[in-house]
């Protein structure tokens, strides 16, 4: 019988693991351009839950904040400033994923959330007003941050920019919480690699209670992103991994630059949308479930860089969303095959509409981009209990109170793949790895 997939429970996994004496390896040397990615759930964050929940409890916990960021997506493509919260606790900025920077001289190391769709970094800084982190970046203990001034030209790339003196700072809205910050520059070190005179977001105000612990690295496409202030480096290349939530160490790798890339690679046009240029617009063709390619209409697939329309991976949203006639044929299909020569309840939990009570034999789906096919295996695709009791469809359709335009290839989806984001060649790479 196949183990079942461990979703959310993952501190009934931490304390098995301490069990068994089995110790994850968090502060594992990191080397060249690669560095360690882990789950805000691993025993390598501090970020984890401080209770234990039940199976139910967590991944409506987390499909709820799937919702808010399908929210947080779309107003980013409509150019909105107001951005909702999750939960009333989570902020629909804050990612799945973190890896560890060294920021300043010497260098304080601090947790920074992967984003593929955001560009400005920005970090809790101490005083801060409102932030709830312990550990924030200390900018009088480096020798070599500076405040950015007024008339520099990042002070324009950044939103609502203010100059209070000759110092430049700008503000977020999230919904009831805002955050101001200045606009900075430090040394900032991804495993090996100083990237000297980083411009990132330091935080020294933040109202309401949901600004997450952690600082933020944006791995867009904009101006301020990792990738456009480190083009000489690292070539605007980068690739990832991201591990199964039932992998002990929850521990993937977060690869820099064009070296060490995977040579045996499919790969998939990148699509520019000048509305919103950070994120990852791929052409989704069709979907096949099991050996049928499901009927979708051409419009709810289609890239419309005047809507905003389209299809983009994103590493922050954790259960693939679809635009609803897409969801529903596919829904309704996988349906079909897991029930041929059976007569099965269909139940729901939260947002997923297709959950199943007694062991399934689910088909494979298969998202059939220009160029390339990735094949999910039913640990891609299915959410199970610890204990068995429910099996779900990982998948659901775009929240109706949203401007439903975009189709977004989420994280779970993405687990145990090697993703690589070739922007020089404006190509989007997927290979099956073991993310470990």
């Amino acid at each position: 019988m196949k183990t079942p997939l461990l979703l959310t429970l993952l501190v009934v996994l931490v304390l098995f693991s301490l069990a068994k004496g089995l110790n994850p390896k968090c502060d594992a040397q990191e080397h060249g351009s690669s560095l360690q990615v882990f789950h805000v759930f691993s025993p390598c964050s501090p970020f984890r839950p401080s209770k234990t929940m039940s199976w139910e409890e967590s991944v409506l916990q987390l499909e709820s904040k799937d919702q808010a960021r399908m929210q947080y997506l779309s107003s980013l493509v409509a150019r909105r400033s107001i951005v909702p919260i999750a939960s009333g606790r989570q902020i629909t900025q804050s990612p799945t994923y973190i890896v560890k920077a060294k920021i300043g001289t010497p260098a304080q190391t601090l947790l920074l959330a992967m984003d593929t769709s955001n560009d400005a970094a920005w970090v809790p800084c101490t005083a801060c007003l409102g932030c709830s982190t312990t550990t924030p970046f200390a900018p009088a203990k480096s020798t070599t941050f500076r405040k950015v001034p007024c008339a520099a030209p990042q002070c324009k790339q950044v939103p609502n920019p203010t100059c209070g003196g000759s110092a430049c700072a700008f503000n977020f809205t999230y919904g009831s919480s805002s955050v101001a910050a200045n606009l900075v520059q430090d040394t900032v070190t991804l495993a090996t690699d100083p990237v000297p005179a980083y411009t990132f977001g330091c935080i020294q105000k933040a109202t309401g209670s949901s600004v997450p612990p952690q600082g933020l690295l944006g791995l867009g496409r904009g101006p301020l992103s990792f990738l456009a202030q480190t083009q000489k480096l690292y070539q605007s290349t980068f690739s990832y991994c991201l591990p199964s939530f039932k992998t002990l160490n929850f521990s993937g790798s977060l690869r820099l630059g064009p070296m060490a890339q995977p040579k045996r690679i499919k790969f998939t046009p990148l699509l520019k949308n000048p509305r919103r240029s950070s994120l990852y617009y791929v052409n989704l063709v069709a979907i096949r479930v099991g050996r049928r390619i499901v009927d979708i209409p051409p419009e709810a697939l289609a890239f419309n860089p005047t809507t905003g329309a389209g299809t983009i991976f994103d590493s922050g949203t954790v259960f693939t969303r679809l635009v609803e006639p897409v969801y529903t044929a596919v829904r309704n299909e996988f349906r079909r095959r897991v029930s041929i020569g059976k007569k099965l309840t269909v139940t729901s939990l939260g947002g997923f509409d297709t959950c199943y009570t007694v062991p399934i034999v689910a088909p494979n789906i298969t998202f059939m981009f220009s160029g390339m096919n990735v094949t999910l295996p039913p640990d891609n695709t299915l959410i199970h209990s610890t204990v068995g009791s429910i099996t779900c469809l990982a998948m659901a359709a775009a929240p109706d109170n949203v401007n439903s335009v975009l189709n977004v290839i989420a994280n779970m989806q993405q687990q145990n793949h090697r993703l690589l984001y070739d922007v020089p060649n404006s190509r989007l790479g997927v290979a099956r790895e073991l993310c470990t």
